[in-house]
């Protein structure tokens, strides 16, 4: 396997994961008959689902920047 590819192959199975992640975060907050019994339990899933939200967009920036893209 070539570093390109190794590297294509790591950014593919990355986002999988942390789409796999927030798909199964989401799940928690909006099924009925979870943990989620209160406020500040939703606010954390939350904001856990927006920290990854933010990590997969980070991921696009750096392949933008790999490919030669200025980030703004």
């Amino acid at each position: 396997m070539t570093a390109v590819t190794g590297q294509a192959y790591y950014k593919y199975e990355l986002k999988k994961l942390i789409a796999q992640e927030i798909e199964r975060l989401r799940n928690i907050v909006t099924d009925n008959f979870t943990a989620i019994d209160d406020f500040a339990k939703y606010r954390h899933h939350i904001g856990v689902i927006e920290g990854l939200r933010k990590a997969m967009e980070l991921c696009e920036d750096a392949e933008s920047i790999v490919n030669g893209a200025e980030r703004g």
